[in-house]
């Protein structure tokens, strides 16, 4: 089954997902296990303290980490998912040096769900074939990408709570 999704329900999902916050705190939980609420700053000393407070409030809210008594954040099965599609995507970019040969973590994550993007809504959706002629190094290169877009549209299928639109704020 092929799940597509609106284009601000797309963008709102890659906003969320593309975020430097929230990949710094997947990836270290998956890496190096739970963290203790009073070492994230210790542990994540890159991200000021309201990038960790938006990226914690948004993974708990978002379902993708979760408080465990006496361990600390941990990582949910969505956040671990999560996790494994950041890596994946990361060794996409890594193998066809896409946006760079040497680039950070984070960017890389970005840069390949940048590339996804126009080809998960419904709304002027644009295949991988066209995007791919345009900005990728070959065919290789265009099929590793859309196994990639079809980890990413599972994952958003099994976690539709990405995907929701915030609500519009009160106009006073």
């Amino acid at each position: 089954m092929t799940t597509f999704f609106t284009t601000a329900e797309v963008r709102n999902a890659v906003d969320l997902l593309a975020s430097r916050s929230l990949i710094r705190l997947v990836t270290e939980i998956d890496d190096n296990g739970a963290i203790p609420p009073r070492r994230l700053a210790a542990t994540l000393p890159d991200l000021s303290t309201h990038q960790l407070r938006h990226a914690t409030e948004t993974a708990r809210a978002r379902g993708l980490v979760r408080t465990a008594p006496g361990t600390g954040l941990e990582l949910t099965d969505a956040g671990s998912e999560l996790a494994d599609l950041y890596d994946a995507a990361a060794r996409w970019s890594r193998r066809h040096a896409s946006p760079a040969p040497v680039c950070e973590f984070s960017n890389r994550v970005r840069h390949v769900l940048d590339l996804l993007t126009p080809s998960l809504a419904t709304e002027g959706a644009v295949s991988l074939a066209r995007l791919s002629a345009a900005c990728l190094p070959g065919a290789e290169a265009e099929e590793d990408l859309a196994r990639l877009r079809a980890l990413l549209l599972q994952w958003l299928a099994a976690n539709p709570q990405v995907t929701v639109l915030p609500d519009p704020e009160p106009v006073a």
